[in-house]
């Protein structure tokens, strides 16, 4: 039975590629995808959750799987011109420039309670943005869900006001 122990083992760093940061081959190994998705799952179920926000682009690995597992919807957030119907959209700042998310105009319903869900937690930035399109559409960010955190960035600071979760710890 496969654990968080051997997913962490399978984390391997890619320094900048695409810019710097940790890309996640847990997605190859269905032993270790599995046991990622059963804790995710773990520490959303029956906390009264109604969608799961995905950030683009490996949040949507892990976001549409743990969206089926636990019965909820899913929407996504993407990258500037990427989805095809209506949008909302927040800029962000980035390390190297700025950057904009956008959500379809009716991802989340007004009242709705949503974890927002990404593969990693570095500066925060990006689940920060996603957060703010939610509040736009009078959703509820109950909590924030990541596989691996990198710790020294202090993303956690961006996302206050929210629980904040993430099986990997760097």
């Amino acid at each position: 039975m496969a654990s968080l122990e051997q997913a962490r083992s399978l984390i391997r760093d890619v320094p900048d590629f695409p810019h710097p940061g940790i890309l996640t081959p847990i997605l190859g190994e269905p032993a270790a995808f599995r046991a990622v998705i059963d804790e995710l799952a773990a520490r959303v179920r029956g906390r009264g959750y109604q969608r799961i926000i995905a950030i683009e682009s490996r949040g949507f690995l892990f976001g549409a799987a743990l969206a089926d597992r636990l019965g909820l919807g899913l929407a996504p957030v993407r990258k500037l011109g990427k989805l095809p119907y209506k949008t909302d959209r927040v800029e962000y700042a980035l390390e190297y420039g700025t950057g904009t998310l956008e959500a379809h105009v009716d991802a989340v319903r007004p009242g709705e309670k949503v974890v927002i869900v990404d593969d990693l937690l570095a500066t925060g930035g990006t689940a920060a943005a996603a957060r703010r399109l939610v509040e736009k559409q009078k959703g509820t960010v109950g909590a924030f869900l990541f596989v691996v955190e990198l710790r020294a960035l202090n993303g956690r600071d961006k996302l206050r006001g929210a629980e904040v979760d993430a099986l990997i710890e760097f």
